[in-house]
Order: structure tokens, then C-alpha cells, then sequence
């Protein structure tokens, strides 16, 4: 039966691994209120965050495949693959990719009074010092984490985790000058980086920003380097073709609307939508990657 002619009553919950008012919550948002104008139905989002986004994640793995459970998730749901010893749930197998929703590059950030003014400068004086110089993570195997080890790596850097419970109070300490740097999503940067209290050295996208002008991709100097942190959409293992499709129709006219676009290109991200396959292939793509970075850091969760 096609979703819109289902009983106008039989709700979809699009369940969120992070709680109200994050970035995630905040595309959740907006994409049910466009699906749910498409869909002719009531489309709600269920906030249900811990363990990195796992809890939404195994909720959704075990709800029934009818289409009416979907998870809204982000990177980590690539990252946990291979950060946590034990899931109960599989990250490939347990779920039908539906759309990739949005990117979000990030932004690496120094205290302003850093003696580094563009990338590099900044890997010649942390390579001069091994071990001097400190990055506030927000979050233990976040994309912002990785995309900090993946060019420790790349580059052969020596800079010491120093990490927070949460984005706000990380970026607290490099704006006072406690930590030296940390990535920050672009959203986070966006005022410190205009009002001149952090310094920016480089993006993680593949271009520059429009919102950070004369702010060069990082790849430019670390050949190779890129990183974004992604938002998109699943429902369980099983659902049929046809309600794939529907969903996959509604989710991408609802990344397509001038307002989401707006939302998104306002924070310096980009609405992006796919079909299934591609998602699931970037998916699988993505977990390998992570799990490279994931085994240098030889961070583990139980």
C-alpha cells in the first residue's frame, strides 16, 4: 500500500540518536515537516540519544519494517562500527538505506594568538615540537576526533587529545587560550572564526567555503585530507521496494526545498540526497575508513 493512502492516523517516527536542539535534531526537524506535507501524513521526531548514537540506532534495527520507524543519524553511526567492541545491532545488514540528507565540513581552529597563519606553517612548527601543542575534543570517536587523527596520520603530527563532555566547553578553552586547536564543525566556527576570537587554518571539505573566505582546503597542503560529517536516513532491514522508494522520493523533495537548502548553506553545510544504493555504498565505504583511523588511535569502547 502506498504510504500517503495508508490510515492518516499511522504516524512515522523519524528517531534521533542525539538529543533537541543539535544539528541533528535540527535537519530531523526540518526534513519531517517537508515529508510530511509530501507524504499526506503526520511525520514526528523522536528524540532518543546516548552511546553515540547507538540507542536510536538498535531501537530502529528492531522496529517492525513497515516504514513507519526511520532513523535520522549521522557519522558516527560509520565510526561506531568499528570504535565499539560489541554493537547489538549490525551496521550494514540491520538496515535499508534510504537518503543521505546533508554535509557538514568542519574547521580547524587555533587560539588567535597561535604561531602558525595558514596550514603550512602551522605543520612545520607542530612537526618542529612534538608533543607541545593540545586539541580539545567535544567527543570521543566524533567525526571531529577522527578528522583530528586522520591528519595526526596523514601528516605524522604529535599533538596530545585533550577531551571535553561536549562541543561547548571544548571550544570554550581554545577561545581562552587553554588548548591550542580543535576541528570544530562549521556551524560552531562560523562566529569565532568572523569575530576574530579563533583562527581558522583550514577546512575539511575539498573546496573552500563560501562562509570562510580565503580559508583553503586543509587537502591543499595535506594532500589527500578530507573530512566532512554526514546526516541521512534508514529504516530497518527489510523494508519493501516500494515503500524504499517512496520514502527515498519524500526525503530528497524535502533536502530540494529552498528553506532546507537555506538552513543548511546559512551554517555552512550542504543538502545533499542520494538514491539507496549510493547511500549504502558510501556506508560501507565510510565504516571501512573510519575503521583505518579508528585502529591508529587504538581508542576502543566497550
Amino acid at each position: 500500500m502506498p504510504l500517503a493512502s495508508m490510515a492518516q492516523n499511522n504516524t512515522i517516527k523519524l528517531v534521533v540518536g542525539a538529543p533537541p536542539g543539535g544539528t541533528t535534531d535540527t535537519v530531523a526537524r526540518s526534513i519531517a515537516q517537508h515529508m510530511g506535507q509530501d507524504l499526506k501524513r503526520t511525520v514526528l521526531v523522536e528524540n532518543k540519544p546516548g552511546a553515540g548514537g547507538n540507542i536510536a540506532a538498535d531501537y530502529v534495527a528492531k522496529s517492525t519494517a513497515d516504514g513507519n520507524t526511520l532513523l535520522v543519524t549521522f557519522t558516527s553511526f560509520s565510526i561506531n562500527a568499528s570504535l565499539y567492541r560489541k554493537l547489538p545491532f549490525d551496521t550494514i545488514e540491520d538496515f535499508t538505506p534510504i537518503s543521505m540528507l546533508a554535509n557538514v565540513p568542519s574547521v580547524l581552529v587555533t587560539r588567535k594568538d597561535f604561531p602558525a597563519q595558514n596550514m603550512a606553517e602551522f605543520v612545520k612548527e607542530v612537526k618542529s615540537h612534538p608533543g607541545k601543542y593540545t586539541t580539545a575534543l567535544g567527543a570521543i570517536g566524533s567525526s571531529l576526533h577522527m578528522a583530528g587523527e586522520r591528519m595526526k596520520m596523514m601528516a605524522g603530527l604529535d599533538i596530545l587529545n585533550v577531551p571535553y563532555k561536549g562541543t561547548a566547553p571544548a571550544l570554550t578553552d581554545v577561545l581562552g587560550g587553554q588548548v591550542d586547536m580543535m576541528f570544530a564543525s562549521s556551524m560552531n566556527a562560523l562566529a569565532p572564526v568572523k569575530n576574530g576570537t579563533l583562527k581558522a587554518l583550514g577546512v575539511t571539505s575539498t573546496a573552500e567555503l563560501p562562509q570562510f573566505p580565503g580559508v583553503p582546503p586543509i587537502g591543499d597542503t595535506i594532500k589527500g585530507f578530507e573530512s566532512n560529517a554526514w546526516f541521512a536516513m534508514f529504516g530497518p532491514a527489510g523494508l519493501s521496494p516500494k515503500v524504499v522508494a517512496e520514502l527515498n522520493s519524500a526525503a530528497r523533495k524535502a533536502v530540494d526545498t529552498p528553506d532546507f537548502r537555506k538552513l543548511l548553506e546559512a551554517e555552512a553545510a550542504t543538502a545533499v540526497s542520494s538514491t539507496p544504493e549510493e547511500l549504502g555504498e558510501f556506508v560501507r565505504k565510510d565504516i571501512a575508513r573510519y575503521a583505518e583511523i579508528v585502529k591508529f588511535t587504538g581508542a576502543t569502547v566497550d
